[in-house]
């Protein structure tokens, strides 16, 4: 892998890891219970039972928040280390 695939790839990384923790902090909160937990957003309420089934529609809600967030954030984060590699010095080989 070269340098550059290799920094893409981190920036990539790095973007969805900010872009996911931005998405958890700001998903939407369930009807008189506020913010889901980590572990039922993230297992979409799989783990949910008996009334607390009731909140499942709201735990997917709140992982395509964080979803979102990480393709965004990964979108983001390549296309400014692209931007920024094309503007750096050049190199003479």
């Amino acid at each position: 892998m070269s340098g550059g695939a290799k920094q893409g790839l981190l920036a990539g990384i790095a973007g969805f890891l900010a872009g996911a923790s931005i998405g958890y902090f700001y998903r939407p909160p369930a009807f008189l219970v506020g913010q889901l937990p980590f572990r039922t957003v993230i297992s979409r309420g799989a783990d949910l039972k008996g009334f607390d089934q009731l909140l499942i529609p709201a735990a997917r809600s709140s992982f395509n928040y964080v979803l979102f967030g990480g393709i965004l954030g990964a979108a983001l984060a390549v296309l400014a280390g692209r931007l920024l590699l094309k503007g750096g010095p050049k190199r003479r080989g």
